[in-house]
């Protein structure tokens, strides 16, 4: 792969396939492939992290368990790089650094390398479609992963959807937990808590007490739904009550009910109108990031007013 030398569509196409397609994996002749695998050996000081690897956080133990696996096997699946741009006999790990701090760890003197020409958003890729498919990253490595493939590279998300082979929702889902706190990003990477969790947490109030008082209480995910529901209807409560006189709502004419009723089998989600004067309001009820997602991107599809029939 060459900057420039194939079409997006064609880089897009054999990133999508993952690392087996690099490496020719798929029944392919590996006579022939030997002459264009630029597979060799490499110092292990010849190596470089890459700049744009996901991973923020590596195991110890993990690495020190790789580390005795490399010791009894060697490394099994070359490590993919590409030469460092500022000194040219040395390279850049663009996918498989746990296995070259493995073989540190193993005191290996050299390590199998792939030798690749990829572009910056190339390096990138690969490496988040690496750690993804490998489910080696915690949600938010993978959130500022797809943050820089976006704002970097210019990607849209239904573009890294395709390539990833990940869901929109999912891709959309996982860049709201960048808005979190960074102590309750510093929660999800040290594993106490789950996307799951981190997820309920968005759009809350405080997401940080909500997070401790979920970590403190062992609670699910469900049972984490409940609590920051439990939260936001707490402080209507409160107002409720310090109201002298309760105004009761007006019953609804058979007009509205059919709206929405209309409205609800079209989305597929509870709707409720309530008019006020000349004007109301309209609220549609949802359980899920993954419904609102679905409501946002289907609205964002419809034409203007003006251009329907």
């Amino acid at each position: 792969m060459t900057d420039g030398a194939s079409s997006d569509q064609g880089k897009k196409t054999n990133l999508g396939r993952g690392l087996a397609a690099l490496f020719g994996e798929e029944n392919e002749d590996y006579a022939s492939l030997d002459k264009v695998r630029s597979t060799k050996a490499v110092p292990v000081e010849h190596l470089h992290p890459g700049r744009y690897q996901p991973r923020q956080v590596f195991d110890k133990d993990a690495v020190s368990a790789l580390a005795e696996s490399v010791k009894a096997q060697g490394i099994l699946q070359p490590i993919l790089v590409r030469r460092h741009p500022d000194r040219p006999s040395e390279f850049e790990i663009v996918a498989g650094e746990r296995r070259w701090r493995a073989a540190q760890i193993a005191k290996l003197h050299e390590v199998p390398v792939v030798i690749r020409d990829l572009t910056d958003a190339e390096s990138l890729e690969l490496a988040i479609v690496e750690n993804v498919q490998r489910q080696d990253l915690t949600p938010i490595e993978e959130a500022e992963g797809y943050r820089r493939l976006l704002e970097e590279f210019q990607h849209t998300q239904d573009e890294l959807a395709k390539l990833l082979g990940k869901s929109r929702s999912h891709i959309a889902n996982t860049l709201r937990l960048l808005g979190l706190p960074e102590s309750v990003k510093t929660m999800v990477m040290e594993g106490k808590l789950s996307a799951g969790h981190a997820r309920t947490l968005v759009g809350s109030a405080a997401p940080e007490d909500l997070a401790a008082e979920i970590v403190s209480k062992g609670l699910n995910v469900r049972q984490a739904e409940r609590l920051v529901q439990d939260a936001k209807a707490g402080p209507a409560r409160k107002a409720g009550k310090g109201s002298a006189v309760a105004k009761e709502e007006p019953a609804k004419d058979s007009d509205t009910i059919a709206l929405e009723r209309d409205l609800t089998a079209l989305l597929g989600l509870k709707v409720s109108i309530k008019f006020h004067g000349s004007g109301g309001s309209l609220t549609i009820h949802y359980k899920t990031l993954e419904q609102l997602d679905d409501v946002l991107h289907r609205l964002n599809q419809m034409p203007p007013a003006g251009d329907r029939a």
